[in-house]
């Protein structure tokens, strides 16, 4: 078992870590960098200097007027906000959407480590399951590629805004965060739950959303009577796929959660992406990382 595991990790480590090198990292830097800015000096006024970076307590002492320089922070504090609820598991295609969600977590790990970025992770379902603090490091990297594939949650529920105020609450210098998700958690109206936390987290941190579906989510197959099981609540009913009204309403309840979800993340001008298990994930992320540039 600790050997398939290995080469689990191993192979995930080889593929993600070559697309950081090769196309990644430049796509992250251009993205992800001079987001922050970082107090650097203080110098004499110089005309055209911008006013409001003046150094009062500095001009006052020495009786001319001095202005506080800032520079491009070098070194971001990057958190992977990652979703383990029950419905992780489910995948209509060649992968779940647990294996699509580790090899996008583990690109966007190297793709900070090659920009010399801390990297930290916290993993959540109806509650926060584990906190791994931001590190350098390939042994830290690893520990978190290994986490993403082997991690067990103790609940299978979905709060997403349970991750995001424990974010905001254990980091409170400006990092980068991507909340790794399928973005299921509504009310009965079909709205996203987590608003508030969202709005708390996005004024201190610079989150984007990676949004993890499987086409079977939206839309289902004319295939009859279907016997289906909640993977979150673990209830279960049949569904009758051959009856039209069923799938329309079913695209129907989709589509406008979706909308609701997307609506809220403009609201707070939080940049996504929508991949599905089977699409390429390389070009929509550099698709992603060039729009946010």
């Amino acid at each position: 078992m600790e050997n398939e595991l290995l080469k689990k990790v191993r192979k995930i480590e080889i593929k993600t870590k070559a697309l950081s090198h090769q196309i990644f990292a430049g796509e992250y830097h251009s993205a992800f960098k001079g987001r922050g800015m970082a107090f650097s000096e203080v110098r004499e006024y110089q005309y055209g200097d911008d006013v409001r970076n003046m150094d009062w307590n500095v001009t006052a002492r020495l009786r001319t007027p001095y202005v506080k320089i800032f520079e491009e922070e070098r070194e971001l504090t990057v958190m992977l906000l990652v979703d383990v609820s029950g419905s992780r598991l489910f995948g209509t295609t060649t992968q779940t959407k647990k294996d699509l969600v580790a090899e996008i977590a583990a690109v966007l790990s190297f793709s900070a480590s090659i920009n010399n970025d801390k990297v930290g992770a916290l993993f959540f379902s109806s509650k926060v399951e584990k906190f791994i603090p931001p590190k350098k490091g390939r042994s830290h990297l690893l520990h978190i590629i290994r986490e993403l594939v082997e991690f067990e949650p103790e609940d299978r529920g979905t709060d997403i805004g349970a991750a995001l105020r424990f974010l905001t609450n254990a980091l409170k210098k400006r990092c980068t965060a991507f909340l790794l998700s399928d973005m299921i958690d509504l009310d009965a109206e079909r709205h996203p739950r987590y608003e508030e936390a969202l709005k708390i987290a996005a004024n201190r941190h610079d989150i984007s959303v990676i949004n993890i579906y499987d086409q079977r989510e939206r839309t289902l197959p004319d295939i009859g009577l279907v016997h289906v099981r909640d993977a979150e609540t673990g209830r279960s009913r049949w569904i009758d796929t051959g009856s039209r009204n069923v799938r329309l309403s079913y695209e129907a309840w989709s589509r406008e959660a979706t909308e609701n979800t997307r609506t809220l993340l403009r609201r707070y001008r939080i940049d996504t992406v929508s991949i599905g298990t089977g699409d390429d994930y390389v070009k929509q992320l550099i698709s992603f990382f060039k729009n946010r540039a």
